[in-house]
């Protein structure tokens, strides 16, 4: 692996802060939450696992503009060219063609790790000789590369991709489709089949081949970074990318550019991943008592068990006689409700800013 011409791309502009409310916040989701309870952010372990593949000074963070701050705090070794400013989200195709095209002024020879930075990776090693794979397999080619993982249940809450049997590579395949989070009946069928793996959101490719296929799916956004492609790196670049984004429609890396390519393929992931896009997927993925619960913060628990029970400060939590409950006390929130009914959260922000305002949220 040549590490000179490696760049890795870490998203950070996802629309995700309601996932862990009221932790994560507008202001504040939850790519720079610290969910894993070992003192650093997604972020933060993202960068460092970035730093096993380039130099700090081929990392390039995309964030919203009103954001910039918190990862230049969390991140401070990074330079503020490094940090590509999103006028406005636009899903995760828009940044990583950004920083494709930025990138390739500086280095027309590079390989590109585009990975979101609110994903959890367990098994460092495995993660690390399965992204060299990638870049071997990609380099000098017009291929581009996904990792999945192995499903082991039908999860709804990630998307798939499902790969052609017949393809004689044990552990690469030609990618077949891409879906979204499935609903549960769906999400069975895929299990069953057992040509499907959960989509990990992490991408390999050439630069130039990255940059193809935005060529060729998202042309309008193309053409405008093409055009003004001797402006990056300079103070103009701010001003092109909002033309851009405004050229451009909301769409993910895997259904605006990656499923309408024919030239992709996805690697089996060895190592452990999470897409960290629920409390209740954090529970699953988190040490837990003798009696299934997480207990962080000031607490007393009594008789109960299942539980997610996080504060903050000095206040005393006391629970008595719950059984898979999130109870989650956080600056002005204070949020009780089962587990199983966080995916009321969202109406549960949208009430709060519609009859307490925006403070809440």
């Amino acid at each position: 692996m040549n590490k000179a011409n490696t760049f890795v791309v870490i998203t950070t502009t996802s629309n995700t802060s309601g996932r862990f409310w009221p932790y994560s916040r507008e202001q504040h989701p939850k790519q720079f939450l610290d969910l894993l309870g070992i003192g650093k952010s997604l972020l933060q372990i993202s960068y460092e696992r970035a730093l096993e593949f380039c130099h700090k000074d081929q990392i390039y963070v995309t964030t919203r503009t009103e954001l910039s701050h918190l990862v230049t705090q969390q991140l401070p070794d990074i330079q503020p060219n490094q940090v590509l400013l999103e006028p406005f989200r636009r899903n995760s195709a828009p940044p990583i063609a950004y920083a494709c095209y930025k990138i390739r002024q500086a280095n027309p020879d590079a390989v590109i790790i585009a990975t979101p930075a609110d994903h959890a990776i367990f098994g460092e090693l495995a993660f690390i000789r399965d992204i060299r794979t990638a870049i071997s397999f990609v380099s000098n080619t017009s291929k581009l590369l996904a990792l999945g993982i192995k499903p082991y249940k039908a999860e709804t809450r990630f998307g798939y991709i499902q790969y052609h049997e017949d393809d004689k590579h044990e552990v690469i395949k030609k990618v077949k489709t891409f879906t979204e989070k499935p609903q549960k009946e769906l999400a069975r069928l895929f299990l069953d089949s057992g040509d499907f793996v959960w989509n990990s959101g992490i991408y390999v490719g050439q630069i130039q081949a990255m940059i193809q296929v935005f060529e060729k799916f998202l042309p309008d956004l193309a053409e405008v970074f093409e055009e003004n492609k001797d402006h990056f790196f300079t103070k103009r670049e701010n001003s092109i990318v909002h033309e851009a984004y405004t050229q451009c429609k909301n769409t993910s890396m895997s259904f605006g550019v990656l499923e309408k390519e024919d030239n992709v393929y996805v690697l089996f992931g060895k190592f452990g991943w999470s897409a960290l896009n629920s409390w209740t997927g954090l529970h699953e993925i988190r040490e837990k008592d003798a009696l299934n619960n997480i207990v962080e913060g000031n607490a007393i628990v009594h008789d109960s068990k299942n539980c997610f029970i996080k504060g903050t400060g000095e206040k005393l939590i006391v629970v008595q006689n719950l059984e898979g409950y999130l109870v989650a006390d956080c600056d002005n929130v204070l949020l009780i409700c089962p587990k199983e009914m966080e995916d009321h959260l969202r109406t549960f922000i949208n009430e709060a800013k519609a009859n307490k305002g925006g403070n809440y949220i």
